[in-house]
């Protein structure tokens, strides 16, 4: 005969149960992980820079789109390429929900996009420094100082899954 324990151990799964756990997160890692991640988050940002000026690119001259249009295109190119290498690649985050970091994704790619274009106003139009130099210096301490930091503890942090 049964007893109660092991009846409750071989009950049918109930629909809204999940097939199985998710998987525990990563332990914590130690400084030189942290560095080859913080040299992974700056590969998949080149990348994700070739795959947006290649697909401006080709939607201007072979797909006859006008600059701009093919500038908002080729930008969602790089943010997709962008989020899913991040995801997988950089943070490791493949287990968590991934609507909830598509949404994270877009605020701090957004909030990051206000920071570049201040940084411009500033080093560009205020200091007078040259606009390519000034998107370089902009761009890397936006990448450090902001993206960085909010991909790892914000949009892709095994505590916020």
């Amino acid at each position: 005969m049964a007893t109660a324990s092991s009846r409750s151990q071989t009950r049918p799964r109930a629909w809204s149960e999940p097939l199985s756990a998710p998987p525990a997160p990563p332990p914590p890692r130690g400084r030189r992980y942290i560095f080859w991640q913080w040299i992974r988050h700056h590969a998949t940002s080149v990348v994700s820079t070739i795959v947006d000026f290649t697909a401006m690119v080709i939607a201007v001259e072979l797909g006859g789109v006008r600059p701009v249009p093919a500038t908002v295109i080729a930008a969602a190119c790089g943010a997709i390429t962008n989020f899913a290498l991040n995801r997988r690649f950089t943070y490791e985050a493949g287990h968590g929900r991934v609507t909830r970091q598509v949404w994270r994704f877009v605020l701090v790619s957004g909030a990051s996009l206000g920071l570049n274009a201040l940084g411009m106003y500033g080093f560009h139009n205020v200091l007078g420094v040259q606009y390519m130099i000034a998107r370089l210096v902009t761009a890397v301490i936006v990448s450090n100082a902001w993206n960085y930091p909010m991909l790892r503890f914000f949009v892709f942090s095994h505590r916020s899954t």
